[in-house]
């Protein structure tokens, strides 16, 4: 099926598109070691991403497959459709400038297009196009990328993580904003960002039978909230 859209996000960059309820979002990593931090809005102003009530009501310190991102509210915003990886992180969070600045100093005057700016930098880039500000940041997913804890209690960032060609989709529930940067996860202590590719296609209905709206009672009502905000 051909895409109704593509787009390469370059590493180091960030993009934003509003995607209409019934989508499938397809990012595909463009190369090793990929981190795609996505921030999800209802495109009503009500909703926006809430990773801890998603991880809370689905019992994962992680997102996977089949599981359901959810609102504020408790509604299904994307539903994880698949995924060549069974580990997204979700508890690192975007980079800040103060990351970035380890690896030395970067602007668009010297460097152009190749210059390093934050996860932050260019999310917020992104949301000033639509009429939102920082207020409206929220925690992410950092897709592709993995921390996970180590003995002593600690997170720690795990390198080889992703590969070219790793793959998410994501079935949109309700109209919405997806906000991504490509920058390297805060953890990560390389800057070498690959770009990745978002594609949007038609989704495939679901029914009762669906894997989201069988993996928890939680993921099924969150869903069943978000047809009811449709009608």
């Amino acid at each position: 099926m051909s895409a109704l859209l593509s787009h390469d996000v370059p590493g180091g960059a960030a993009w934003s598109v509003a995607v209409r309820a019934g989508r499938e979002v397809r990012l595909t990593a463009l190369g090793d070691g990929a981190s795609c931090s996505t921030l999800i809005y209802s495109d009503k102003d009500v909703d926006r991403l809430n990773i801890p009530d998603t991880l809370k009501a689905q019992m994962s310190a992680r997102v996977h497959a089949p599981m359901v991102l959810m609102s504020d509210r408790g509604t299904a915003l994307v539903s994880v459709t698949g995924s060549s990886l069974d580990w997204h992180d979700c508890l690192g969070g975007h980079s800040l400038d103060s990351h970035v600045s380890a690896f030395g100093p970067s602007s668009y005057a010297t460097d152009r297009n190749g210059w390093r700016q934050s996860a932050r930098s260019g999310l917020l880039s992104e949301l000033t196009k639509h009429g939102r500000s920082a207020a409206e940041l929220h925690a992410c997913v950092n897709f592709f990328a993995k921390v996970a804890t180590t003995d002593q209690g600690t997170l720690a960032f795990v390198p080889d993580h992703s590969v070219a060609g790793d793959w998410v989709s994501l079935r949109t529930e309700q109209d919405i904003l997806l906000v991504c940067s490509t920058s390297p996860h805060p953890l990560d202590a390389r800057w070498a960002p690959p770009p990745v590719r978002v594609e949007i296609f038609p989704a495939e209905p679901y029914d009762a039978n669906d894997p989201s709206m069988t993996f928890r009672s939680e993921s099924a009502r969150a869903l069943i909230a978000a047809k009811e905000a449709l009608t």
